[in-house]
């Protein structure tokens, strides 16, 4: 298991970008979270095998059509506790 924190930069607020972000998570089996910065930056929490986690991040970094994705950060975590759902925040 691999566990991500993943920040996205650009026009990624008020596009439903989060929403999107949910829906392509549970297409890859992901645990975690989305939730929109005070610096207009989507934090994203991943958990899940590698390869579904690297298939994310590529995705990531092209976003949902209604958005614009100017710079993506990938800060590995620890796998402490198991997530169970993935959820908006």
């Amino acid at each position: 298991m691999r566990k991500v924190k993943i920040l996205v930069s650009g026009r990624v607020q008020g596009v439903y970008f989060r929403l999107f972000t949910q829906n392509k998570a549970k297409h890859f089996s992901i645990k975690g979270s989305a939730k929109n910065l005070p610096d207009g930056r989507v934090e994203i929490i991943a958990e899940a095998e590698s390869i579904a986690i690297e298939k994310f991040i590529k995705w990531c970094h092209k976003g949902p059509i209604t958005a614009r994705v100017d710079h993506v950060e990938i800060i590995e975590l620890q796998h402490d506790e198991a997530l169970t759902s993935f959820e908006i925040k």
